[in-house]
């Protein structure tokens, strides 16, 4: 809010925006957080640790239903997932863990992953097409990073999480912005380390995936990847959906 967040909201003129990496308590949120002009707000927060994880949604289309988490409590505690069903469309805003820290935060994001993606695919069986959108940490392929060789064998580009992606895709979503810029070098996130904004040296691994009759369908317009928004060590990515134009 204090990095220029409302400018930055009123030059995208978006339906929706969703946040990830809040890090906020129910009792930190301010009046001008809840109430943004035309939005209405939701948020989600982690149970078990202050200043940690947590996502939100502004929107202004209004959801038929709201619902945190997937009902799995070893996921939910942490606040990472907020889900808008409006209509037969789904969206989620998630914040998939990162793996960095030790062994076993790797295999909880994995778990993340399936445990997620089991719950998307149950949403698709009922017949509701899906959005997924939020920040993934991980970048799928070799384009999707300034150097993918000395990261290979960091978290957030090892084998074990781009096969997962690669399943993601398998089990029918569509990654919007490499659909439709397939040999596009853009990043989404930078370390503050080592001028690495300055020097695009970068990763992208923010993402809108859709399930593929939403694509199929000719309902994604477009999507993008703006740069030129600062405030964050993340930038903003976007998805235009006919479906949801008002």
């Amino acid at each position: 809010m204090k990095k220029g967040f409302l400018e930055s909201l009123d030059k995208l003129d978006v339906d929706i925006v969703a946040l990830q990496e809040t890090k906020l308590q129910e009792a930190q949120l301010t009046g001008s957080m809840r109430r943004v002009d035309g939005y209405e707000a939701y948020f989600s927060h982690a149970a078990s640790k202050k200043g940690y994880s947590g996502v939100a949604v502004y929107t202004r289309i209004r959801p038929e239903q709201v619902r945190h988490g997937i009902g799995v409590e070893r996921f939910d505690k942490e606040g990472r997932i907020i889900e808008m069903q409006m209509g037969n469309l789904i969206f989620f805003n998630v914040y998939f863990p990162n793996g960095q820290m030790s062994d076993e935060r790797l295999q909880y994001k994995l778990d993340f992953y399936e445990a997620f993606f089991d719950y998307a695919d149950d949403c698709r069986r009922r017949g509701y097409s899906v959005i997924v959108s939020g920040d993934f940490n991980t970048a799928h392929n070799e384009i999707d990073l300034k150097n993918p060789v000395a990261n290979a064998k960091r978290s957030g580009f090892l084998r074990i999480e781009r096969d997962w992606l690669d399943r993601i895709v398998d089990r029918g979503y569509v990654d919007t912005f490499r659909a439709l810029y397939p040999d596009t070098e853009k990043y989404s996130w930078w370390t503050y380390r080592f001028n690495a904004r300055q020097n695009n040296a970068g990763w992208r691994i923010d993402y809108f995936f859709v399930s593929r009759d939403l694509f199929d369908n000719g309902q994604v317009h477009d999507a993008f990847i703006d740069n030129s928004i600062y405030g964050s060590d993340h930038c903003p990515v976007g998805l235009v959906l006919g479906m949801l134009q008002t």
